[in-house]
């Protein structure tokens, strides 16, 4: 008993210090980085998982429904950039990162499967941590030292005074609490609605229809290139497009490549997300209360250098068992090259493959332009070797 009673007086204690570490001082809590996705360790209900960072996700949390975090509470419906799915919750009693225990409120956790996202960013994942946790704090994503900070809600970083070179003051739209949007300015002033999107793996991505509506894209015109990309509600039809010099959140970006989904928006009210690929140049401040965010360009870079690739959208199979090529991109190296939708993937520069994700798949295609790989696949039980050379397979945007 005596040992209980002494638990119980260490976690009050602490407890308390983290109540007064948030009204007075910041609390820093490490994540790790990886490929393109942001990870923090955390404590849902008591039980401890692995979440992927994603500010794109409006809600508190979403967990693995193979971990019992407690009872189904009811149900919600989820949408992403095409589609809408419903999936079960569970009330979240308590929530921790690191030393900081959240206010949970009448925060929900939604369970549903998470099969291949551990696979897919090479790091145990088992869901993710969205908007809704962080509304109530100031917070610091400082890429530079892979941390959260999180500052007492009195910080007002209305008051820091951007150069407009390296450090920006940017503004956030008056448009609800589940997504943080702002204005991405062409070339010739047309604008696009856009969120906040630590979740998305790429630069950025919207639809062709938004495209066509700031004259970025010709309407009628058939992209070049066009693959899967995997997406919540599953893969879809997608292509990228080199940009001409845009301003993303009130930030001057030379050049940079999208992602262009080629259907039409779920939602009228964003035409896409500003993603990871453009976020970890900076640390960047959200202070959700005043609608601002703080950037603070540390790598001195927007945008990273286009990839090459080979034009093959693949995977695991679960019925044939198998790695799969499920697409082959129309005019890349991989269709010159004679490989075809269905053809069993033996290995990758001599690498045995016995299964892979989607997303594991695409990363072992990309790389720099030029770049040589050895690809062996099997068709109708012939083995067949080729010597492939990675290229850009982009569109051009007008005016880029």
């Amino acid at each position: 008993m005596m040992i209980l009673a002494a638990a119980a007086t260490i976690l009050a204690l602490q407890e308390r210090m983290v109540a007064a570490a948030v009204q007075g001082a910041p609390i820093e809590v490490p994540f790790q980085i990886a490929d393109d996705a942001l990870i923090v360790k955390a404590e849902v209900n008591g039980v401890p998982v692995s979440l992927l960072f994603d500010t794109g996700f409006g809600g508190s949390l979403l967990i693995s429904d193979s971990i019992d975090i407690g009872p189904a509470s009811g149900t919600t419906r989820l949408k992403d950039f095409v589609g809408e799915f419903d999936a079960k919750t569970v009330k979240v009693k308590s929530l921790r990162l690191g030393p900081l225990s959240m206010d949970t409120g009448h925060m929900l956790a939604i369970q549903q499967a998470t099969a291949g996202m551990s696979a897919g960013y090479n790091m145990h994942i088992d869901g993710l941590m969205g908007l809704q946790t962080i509304t109530n704090y100031v917070t610091e994503f400082d890429f530079q030292h892979q941390k959260l900070i999180f500052y007492p809600k009195t910080t007002d970083i209305t008051k820091r005074a951007p150069d407009g070179k390296t450090t920006f003051l940017s503004k956030l739209l008056p448009i609800g609490n589940e997504s943080m949007e702002m204005l991405v300015k062409t070339p010739t002033g047309r604008t696009m609605v856009m969120a906040v999107d630590t979740g998305n793996s790429f630069y950025a991505t919207t639809h062709k229809d938004v495209l066509e509506r700031v004259g970025l894209w010709q309407p009628g015109q058939q992209p070049k290139y066009m693959k899967l990309s995997g997406i919540a509600s599953g893969p879809v039809d997608s292509w990228s497009i080199q940009m001409p010099a845009l301003n993303v959140f009130g930030i001057p970006v030379p050049t940079s490549v999208w992602s262009v989904i080629d259907l039409p928006s779920v939602t009228a009210q964003s035409d896409g997300t500003v993603g990871f690929q453009f976020l970890r140049n900076f640390n960047f401040t959200i202070d959700f209360d005043r609608r601002r965010i703080w950037f603070d360009n540390f790598t001195r870079k927007t945008a990273s250098d286009p990839v090459a690739d080979l034009g093959i959208s693949g995977g695991y199979r679960d019925r044939t068992r198998k790695v799969e090529v499920w697409r082959v991109t129309p005019g890349s190296p991989a269709d010159q090259a004679g490989i075809k939708k269905g053809d069993e993937v033996i290995s990758i520069d001599n690498q045995d493959l016995e299964s892979t994700t989607f997303r594991k798949f695409d990363s072992l295609m990309e790389g720099p332009l030029g770049s040589k790989v050895k690809i062996a696949i099997s068709r109708n039980g012939e083995l067949m070797r080729f010597d492939l050379t990675r290229a850009y397979l982009m569109n051009a945007a007008k005016g880029s």
